[in-house]
């Protein structure tokens, strides 16, 4: 068999990823599927907290067939590399539902990769990404929106927002919408920013640490991601780590 060649920039979904950590990844594992049955709801989870030095790679084959619902939960906060993808695919009236948060430092790259295809009419989905990057961290978010021509009345949206902690970070925001049916309802923002320096300002005045009065601030920003999270042990767990994380950053 031909080995698999190794990707390059020239690749949109490769342009900004740490071409050397995935080099000591290669070839990639095939990816992980998911298979939603007519009707069925589930929820899936990562924490991608690789050890300092390392890289991590996961790729996410999703179905979602007619009348179910799939959503997934993602925390992308450790690795020299912290690269995840999703290929997702949905029948009638389905529904898929990303909610996730990028946290980086140091020369960390983080990204996650979406294609969500409404191929039958009546399906929505909905991509939330919120991302805080300091240090010489790149952060990533590119996701398209692809709605085949039957995929009548898809309503799907993306938002995708991101706070830079210092000027040496990088936050890339591409999202995109293919569309070839009539009647749809799509929408995508992306914004990226930094902390409001008159809200720091008045929490100093009031007698607040600046370590905290960041920590605080940025906390509200990735308010929300993981509220609807299921299982509530989870969910406690994914807020620790993302604490810990902002953290160490400020």
């Amino acid at each position: 068999m031909t080995a698999l060649a190794l990707p390059t920039r020239r690749q949109e979904d490769w342009r900004y990823s740490d071409l050397e950590a995935v080099a000591s990844l290669w070839p990639l594992p095939a990816p992980t599927r998911i298979d939603v049955t007519p009707g069925d709801t589930a929820n899936h989870h990562l924490l991608l907290d690789a050890a300092d030095g390392s890289a991590a790679v996961h790729d996410y084959v999703i179905t979602v067939a007619d009348d179910a619902r799939c959503d997934f939960h993602l925390l992308n906060i450790g690795g020299t590399l912290g690269r995840v993808t999703f290929a997702v695919t949905l029948g009638a009236r389905a529904h898929f539902g990303l909610h996730g948060a990028i946290i980086g430092g140091g020369d960390q790259t983080l990204e996650i990769i979406t294609s969500v295809t409404h191929a039958q009419p009546d399906a929505t989905s909905g991509q939330t990404v919120r991302s805080i990057l300091g240090g010489r961290a790149t952060g990533s978010y590119l996701g398209s929106i692809n709605v085949a021509r039957d995929a009548q009345r898809t309503d799907a949206f993306q938002s995708i927002k991101a706070m830079l902690l210092d000027r040496t970070a990088t936050a890339n925001a591409k999202p995109e919408l293919e569309i070839y049916a009539d009647d749809v309802k799509c929408a995508h923002g992306a914004t990226v920013g930094e902390l409001d320096k008159a809200a720091l300002f008045y929490m100093a005045s009031r007698g607040m640490d600046p370590a905290t009065a960041k920590t605080l601030l940025l906390r509200s920003f990735v308010a929300g991601v993981f509220d609807d999270m299921p299982d509530e042990a989870l969910r406690e767990q994914f807020e620790a780590a993302a604490i810990a994380k902002l953290e160490s950053l400020v």
